[in-house]
């Protein structure tokens, strides 16, 4: 649980904006408009009747802020629940579009998505000539497909998945070669930052299939997702720094939550290989897969994730959004936006025949 929410920064905008605007409308005016004004701070709307504003009492700052708090509270959780929420726009300096032409001049790849009438999805990183790892296009196409994604109603799980059996070698060299100053990695930082977070907050319970080598982005990759899955060939490495850098897709930041800052430091300084027993030591992985083929993996794969996917989409869907909003909201937030969850499916379908079968639970 996290002392503070990830969108606190626009909840702080906001409110500044919000004070700076009432300051100004405050300046040079009489007592009559100060006292309105201080109405208005403590919720009385305009065109309502005309009676005076609460007086302000001695506990009247704490109840105003109880309320500016049980707002903000209310807009922080509504913004997780929005899908397609970014971290960076044009106020961080991020211009989406000036990126994505840059990186629609390096083709090669392909990212493919397959949704299984069974609700479960199955994301392919497809460049088996460069070990999958993402040329230009393949970063576009990866964001195109988790908005895909958050627009798929019926999905409930999601395995992402390298072509031929490896998973990703991070991105491709002749993009990384043309995008060589700090501004231009800065900008591809909050990109796939962007993409990244989106796929991790999708109300799907997702799990990377690691057959062959996670490298560099592609073991940041493995970290967007909700679980981990390897063959016993497999190998997670961060090389990070023998390539001069430190993980810029949220890899890092995401590892220190799955590792703890102590075992991430490790696996990140010392470049540390992390084939398939040591990750399950560590925690990195789930399980260690029996198959090896590709085929075979994927079966494992689908039985792994169907155990956690069984029952409707809404209810699946809202277990997801609650385990997300308990990993980066604080505990109130938290809990209202569990309050709000609960609305969506209390009383639903699935909750009227789950009651109506009581008695079987019972015998």
């Amino acid at each position: 649980m996290h002392s503070c929410s990830l969108v606190d920064s626009v909840i702080q905008a906001d409110e500044s904006k919000r004070e700076q605007e009432q300051d100004g409308e405050a300046e040079g005016e009489g007592e009559a408009d100060s006292a309105v004004s201080r109405g208005l701070r403590l919720g009385w709307v305009p065109g309502s009747p005309p009676t005076p504003p609460p007086r302000v009492t001695a506990w009247a700052p704490e109840m105003a802020g109880n309320l500016l708090k049980t707002s903000s509270l209310s807009v922080r959780t509504k913004l997780l629940h929005q899908t397609g929420l970014s971290l960076y726009n044009t106020s961080h300096g991020f211009h989406e579009e000036d990126l994505k032409k840059k990186l629609q001049q390096f083709p090669g790849g392909s990212v493919d998505l397959q949704k299984e009438d069974s609700g479960i999805g199955i994301l392919t990183l497809n460049n088996p000539s460069k070990m999958n790892a993402f040329s230009g296009v393949m970063m576009l196409q990866l964001l195109e497909k988790v908005i895909e994604l958050e627009n798929w109603t019926e999905g409930k799980g999601l395995i992402v998945r390298g072509a031929k059996n490896t998973f990703s070698s991070g991105s491709d060299l002749n993009a990384v070669k043309a995008l060589a100053t700090p501004e231009d990695g800065m900008t591809l930082c909050m990109f796939m930052q962007n993409t990244l977070t989106r796929l991790m907050r999708l109300p799907l319970i997702s799990v990377a299939l690691i057959q062959g080598r996670a490298l560099g982005g592609g073991a940041e990759v493995t970290t967007a997702c909700d679980f981990r899955l390897m063959t016993a060939d497999g190998e997670i490495r961060f090389v990070h720094r023998e390539m001069g850098i430190v993980p810029s897709w949220g890899g890092g930041a995401r590892l220190v939550e799955l590792l703890g800052a102590r075992q991430a430091l490790k696996v990140l300084s010392g470049a540390l290989p992390l084939d398939a027993a040591r990750a399950l030591s560590l925690g990195m992985v789930e399980e260690v897969l029996g198959a090896s083929d590709e085929a075979g993996c994927l079966q494992e794969a689908r039985a792994w994730l169907g155990q956690f996917t069984q029952g409707p989409p809404q209810v699946i869907r809202a277990l997801k959004r609650s385990v997300s909003s308990g990993r980066e909201l604080c505990l109130e937030e938290a809990l209202q936006m569990e309050k709000e969850l609960v609305g969506t499916v209390w009383g639903g379908p699935a909750n009227r025949e789950a009651i109506a079968r009581k008695g079987k639970f019972n015998k």
